[in-house]
């Protein structure tokens, strides 16, 4: 009877080390699919362990990210410049699984949720007047206002990522703050150069 209960008790362990294991690097190279396993799929069987810091950084970035999802989506039909709908899809593509993600981390922390149409004012975040102007416009003065907002609003993203880099103590959440630093701050010159350019 020990004999048995030893194999058992060894792929049990095996497929524990192994779900933990597949969690140690995934914030870069899954953050793009993650969600296509179901919001927080990937976190769990992530160490539970977290801090305030990281349940605000969150709380904040999701709703600052939805609102870069949406003026994103207006490119497709509003932009005129191809780079400018190809920067846009590209910030879509990569904004909309972190979402996923940090929603998945908030349910498994027990965290509440901000709410879906609620307008946090978090750092960067365009006001509702910043939005109605936006949805004005289409063409070039579309694509001067997009690039504009959108540089403020990734400095934001940059901004409240390094608080988390600093203070929070979830080394998913800390990964992909330093993923949202890295890939944000490339498309902030990438968005300078072509105002620059225009």
């Amino acid at each position: 009877m020990k004999r048995v209960h030893f194999l058992l008790v060894i792929p049990a362990a095996a497929l524990t080390l192994a779900a933990c294991g597949g969690n140690g690097d995934d914030s870069g190279h899954h953050s793009m699919n993650g969600h296509s396993m179901g919001p927080g799929m990937s976190m769990s069987s992530a160490p539970a362990g977290h801090d305030a810091q990281d349940v605000m950084f969150a709380q904040m970035m999701i709703p600052h990210h939805r609102q870069a999802v949406t003026m994103a989506r207006q490119a497709a039909t509003k932009a005129s410049a191809p780079e400018v709908k190809r920067l846009a899809a590209q910030i879509e593509n990569a904004q909309q699984p972190e979402i996923d993600k940090m929603t998945g981390w908030l349910k498994d922390w027990g965290a509440a949720m901000p709410s879906p149409g609620g307008m946090h004012m978090g750092e960067g975040m365009m006001s509702e007047r910043d939005m109605k102007k936006l949805d004005s416009l289409s063409g070039k003065p579309f694509d001067q206002a997009f690039l504009e907002m959108m540089i403020k609003h990734h400095q934001g993203a940059v901004a409240m990522a390094r608080t988390e880099r600093a203070q929070g103590s979830n080394a998913d959440a800390k990964a992909l703050a330093g993923s949202i630093i890295s890939s944000q701050s490339t498309e902030i010159a990438m968005m300078r150069n072509l105002l620059t350019h225009r």
